[in-house]
């Protein structure tokens, strides 16, 4: 397998951390976002029209996707699962990662903060007040969602990693970098602190990554 990833990609670090979750050895194939814009060269544009990262390319075929991705190992690799066995639980799960996937990742991706400041003329404050709202918007009804299905105050649902756990984490690294107060989330970031230390989402860490600058 072939990921298309780049090290500061919130969509590429929750496919990393699946496949390590998985056990699954990849390539890894560093697509720059910034500056050069690797992700929009014909090339990469051939093997995955959306010209965005992730990309998992398998026996010649390329998903894209992170969501997509992370279902599709799931599925072919089922040990250990990432969503529950009941159908109940796999949709309160996939509820609670789509507050990330949906709700506040595609409002603070690089394209739109680089459109905010290129197109709409915002300064550093203005993109910056624009990122933490939506933070705050995503982190506030997910952790109430978190203290309601956590079964052990280490997880976001039950007492095993599931997709949720697996989209939190970047999600939190994100806040973080942009200087989000995310001490209004004591259940996510007591989560967060769990998971980070385990060596399959340690590995997946932005800073490991080959092209970590």
């Amino acid at each position: 397998m072939k990921l298309y990833t780049y090290f500061r990609s919130s969509a590429a670090y929750r496919v990393r951390i699946a496949l390590n979750i998985k056990g699954l050895d990849y390539t890894a194939i560093p697509k720059r976002l910034p500056g050069p814009a690797e992700h929009r060269q014909p090339d990469y544009l051939a093997l995955n029209p959306q010209g965005l990262v992730p990309a998992l390319e398998v026996d010649g075929q390329v998903l894209g996707q992170s969501l997509a991705i992370i279902e599709y190992l799931d599925e072919e690799y089922s040990e250990p699962p990432l969503l529950p066995a009941d159908a109940l639980g796999r949709a309160q799960v996939r509820s609670m990662a789509l507050v990330v996937a949906c709700e506040m990742h595609p409002l603070n991706n690089l394209r739109v903060l680089n459109y905010l400041r290129g197109e709409l003329k915002q300064d550093d404050e203005g993109v910056s007040r624009w990122y933490a709202h939506w933070i705050a918007q995503g982190f506030q009804g997910l952790e109430e969602l978190a203290r309601r299905h956590s079964g052990d105050g280490l997880h976001c649902y039950g007492k095993q990693v599931t997709l949720a756990d697996v989209l939190l984490v970047p999600q939190l690294f994100n806040a973080r970098r942009f200087k989000c107060d995310v001490s209004p989330y004591p259940t996510l970031t007591a989560i967060g602190a769990h998971l980070e230390a385990l060596p399959a989402f340690a590995a997946a860490h932005p800073a490991k990554q080959p092209d970590a600058e």
